[in-house]
């Protein structure tokens, strides 16, 4: 997730400065998006070898369109005459992008984290049919050994980290927003 996050908040902000780059990026992320995760997983051991390394990058590439879109959104939210006036107060584009733009855009921003995160939890469960030790294992153990209690036990654990996560970055967003209107 760190990765894709880097990534995806980089490409954002490229977007949000080149229309051009903006429908590339998008469309790129978003063709991403449309393969099933079990065709990505496979295609990447072919490139990367079974197990987690694989199944690492297709989670990344997957997060990649929320955190992308949202990011644009967010920085194209920016009320134009605060930008405006930060310019006019001397400030480079630089300063204008990290202590104006990104501060007003951030609850945008981490509310693409949040969806980024909740899917590549769900997702993460597919990469234990490609050798990756991750949440899978225990739901395909329990497939394999016709095992109702392992796949009941293991979709709750699932369940719950991804309730939790979204829970977490709910609390963060909500307290991003306060006062701030992007």
């Amino acid at each position: 997730m760190a990765a894709a996050s880097v990534a995806g908040l980089a490409t954002g902000v490229l977007a949000a400065r080149r229309p051009r780059l903006e429908a590339a990026a998008l469309g790129v992320a978003g063709v991403i998006l449309t393969i099933p995760s079990f065709a990505l997983f496979g295609m990447l051991t072919i490139l990367l070898g079974i197990g987690n390394p694989a199944v690492e990058l297709g989670l990344a590439l997957y997060a990649l369109l929320p955190i992308i879109r949202n990011t644009r959104t967010g920085l194209g939210a920016v009320d134009p005459a605060v930008v405006e006036a930060a310019r006019g107060m001397g400030m480079s584009p630089a300063q204008v992008l990290l202590r104006v733009e990104l501060p007003l855009a951030l609850p945008v921003i981490v509310a693409g984290l949040r969806q980024a995160t909740v899917m590549v939890v769900a997702i993460a469960t597919v990469g234990a049919t490609v050798g990756a030790n991750d949440l899978g294992q225990p739901l395909l153990e329990g497939i394999r050994g016709n095992d109702r209690d392992a796949i009941f036990a293991g979709a709750l654990l699932v369940g719950a980290l991804g309730v939790s996560a979204d829970a977490l970055l709910a609390a963060l967003e909500r307290g991003l927003s306060r006062g701030r209107t992007a």
